[in-house]
C-alpha cells in the first residue's frame, strides 16, 4: 500500500530530509496555518510536523490519517489522546539536540558570568579609550571553576549540561521533584538548590505542575548574584516577574532561548528588555547543523519503522 507523506512546516529545518524507503507519495509545506491543516491533511496517511498543531477537532475531520512524525522532542502540539483512541501512532526525536543545548546554555552561562557583553558594550562607545590604565573592571567578572551550578530535570539535557560543568570544575546539584527520576542522579532538596547555586539552569518539560516555577518567590532565594538560564520552554519562567527581579537586582542576571508565545507577534516583556545582565536568544539553542541533521534521519527511522509495523519512539 501507498502512504501519502505531508510535511505541514518543512521551513522548520534546515537540513537534508531524505524521502522514506517504501512505497509513497510525498508533499510538503514551508509554512501551514490552522486554517490550512485539514486540506491539507485530507488525504495523508502520515503526517510529519514541528509546531503545527493538531488537536482533537482536527483530527477528527482525517480518517485517513494514520501516523504522526513529530519533528522534535516536545509533542505538545499533538492531541495524544485523541490519537490514541483513533489509532494513530504518533513517534517524536529522541537525544538529537544532548550536546547543541548543553553548549548554548554554557555560551550564556559564559557570557554572563564574565559580563561579556557589557564589556562589549562599553568597548563601543568608547570606554577603553578614557581609562588611564591597560583595563578596566566596571563589570564583575566570576569564574565557573569551583561555583555552584544547580540543574532542574535530570534528562539527557539536564545530564548533559552537568558533564560540561563538572569539566569547569563546577559543583553540581540536581533539584529533587515529584514523580519518575533518572537512576544513578543525586537529588537536593529545592530550597537547598535555590539558596546555594550560583547558576541555575532549566532543561525541564512545561507541564501543568511546572509552569511559572520560577517567579518572585523563587528568585528571592536564590542569591542575588546568581544567574538563571532557560533553554528548555518559556512558561517555566513568570515572565514578568523575571522583568521585576533583573531591574531590582533581586537576581544578578538572565539568559533565555526561549519565551512563553513563539513567535512573540503580540510582544513580550522580555523583548523590551536593554539590559547587560540580561540575554535573550530565539530557540535556536537546538539548531546546530549538527542536530538538526541528526533529527532529520531519525524522523524519517521513525516513519520507515512505522510502515515496517514496528514503530519506535512512540508516545502513544
Amino acid at each position: 500500500m501507498s502512504q501519502h507523506v505531508v510535511f505541514l512546516d518543512r521551513s522548520t529545518l534546515k537540513a537534508t530530509v531524505r524521502r522514506p524507503s517504501f512505497e509513497h507519495t510525498w508533499e510538503e509545506y514551508e509554512t501551514t496555518s490552522p486554517a490550512q491543516v485539514v486540506e491539507r491533511l485530507k488525504n495523508a496517511t502520515v503526517a510529519i510536523t514541528n509546531k503545527v498543531a493538531l488537536r482533537g477537532d482536527v483530527l477528527a475531520q482525517l480518517p485517513n490519517l494514520k501516523m504522526i512524525g513529530v519533528a522534535a522532542t516536545g509533542y505538545d502540539v499533538i492531541d495524544v489522546p485523541a490519537c490514541r483512541e483513533r489509532g494513530i501512532t504518533v513517534s517524536n526525536i529522541r537525544n538529537y539536540a544532548v550536546h547543541t543545548v548543553p553548549e548554548h546554555a554554557f555560551a550564556l552561562i559564559l557570557a554572563l558570568r564574565r559580563s561579556i557583553l557589557a564589556y562589549r558594550q562599553d568597548v563601543e562607545r568608547g570606554r577603553w579609550q578614557e581609562v588611564d590604565q591597560f583595563c578596566f573592571f566596571d563589570h564583575p567578572i566570576h569564574d565557573l571553576f569551583d561555583s555552584t551550578i544547580g540543574i532542574f530535570g535530570e534528562g539527557a539535557l539536564g545530564q548533559g549540561t552537568a558533564k560540561i560543568a563538572r569539566g569547569f570544575g563546577m559543583k553540581v546539584l540536581f533539584a529533587d521533584h515529584e514523580g519518575p527520576k533518572a537512576p544513578g542522579v543525586e537529588f537536593t532538596p529545592v530550597e537547598q538548590v535555590l539558596a546555594e547555586s550560583d547558576i541555575i539552569s532549566l532543561h525541564c518539560p512545561l507541564t501543568a505542575d511546572s509552569r511559572n516555577m520560577f517567579s518572585m518567590a523563587q528568585f528571592r532565594k536564590m542569591k542575588r548574584s546568581a544567574i538563571l538560564i532557560n533553554t528548555a520552554r518559556g512558561g517555566l519562567v513568570h515572565e514578568e516577574d523575571l522583568v521585576t527581579a533583573l531591574k531590582e537586582g533581586v537576581i544578578g542576571g538572565a539568559g533565555f532561548d526561549v519565551l512563553t508565545k513563539e513567535p512573540p507577534k503580540e510582544g513580550n516583556p522580555l523583548l523590551d528588555l536593554r539590559l547587560p545582565n540580561f540575554i535573550l536568544t530565539p530557540h535556536v539553542a537546538w539548531a546546530s547543523d549538527g542536530a538538526m541533521q541528526f533529527l532529520a534521519d531519525q524522523l524519517i527511522d521513525n516513519v520507515d519503522a512505522w510502515v515496517k509495523g514496528s514503530p519506535v519512539n512512540t508516545v502513544t
